[in-house]
């Protein structure tokens, strides 16, 4: 007969996705995770497969939180660039809020510490990114429709634009404490959009 689970997978995951995110991947050892998490190593390897895999499912987990919290700011019926630039301006505010500032962005820190040698991270990232990307392109098409945004702006390039800015965001938020630098870059980058 199978032993039962003690303990929540899903509360587990959302606690190593918590682990990670502060600590990073290669700063946090399956030792860390056992003491962290309160199940023992053969739980964890049973349930979840590698350290490896569990970072993977925590950053899905990661994804799928955030992505439906844009797609509803970014998607709301009425004008669009008013939300385009709510969502600009919270990411740089979160990016230079003290409490967010050193945990910074999950996907960006995967970006930063694992995409160049990691094809399984580095895809996920690459589809956060392209997600990202498609809600602000939707946004900017639709603001442009409604007379919001210049004809002769090619919202997909917009898009890019914002998608690359917001990843320097949360980059140089989490090195520098001055706020001033990440909002007003973000300032200047929605100068574009007037």
């Amino acid at each position: 007969m199978a032993r039962t689970k003690e303990f929540d997978p899903d509360a587990v995951l959302q606690s190593a996705l918590e682990l990670f995110w502060r600590r990073g991947y290669e700063a946090t050892s399956v030792a860390d995770l056992v003491e962290h998490l309160g199940i023992g190593r053969a739980s964890i390897y049973a349930t979840f497969g590698s350290k490896h895999e569990l970072y993977l499912r925590a950053l899905d987990r990661y994804a799928e939180s955030r992505d439906p919290l844009l797609l509803g700011e970014l998607s709301r019926p009425g004008p669009a660039l008013p939300a385009v630039r709510a969502v600009v301006r919270r990411f740089a505010a979160e990016a230079a809020s003290p409490a967010d500032r050193l945990s910074g962005c999950f996907v960006t820190n995967t970006a930063a510490e694992l995409a160049s040698r990691d094809t399984a991270a580095a895809r996920r990232v690459e589809i956060s990114w392209d997600r990202l990307e498609t809600l602000f392109h939707s946004a900017l098409v639709r603001a442009q429709g409604q007379g919001e945004l210049a004809g002769d702006r090619d919202p997909r390039a917009l898009a890019r634009m914002l998608l690359v800015l917001l990843q320097g965001v949360r980059i140089v938020g989490k090195a520098c404490e001055d706020p001033a630098r990440v909002r007003d870059a973000a300032e200047q980058a929605l100068a574009l959009l007037d």
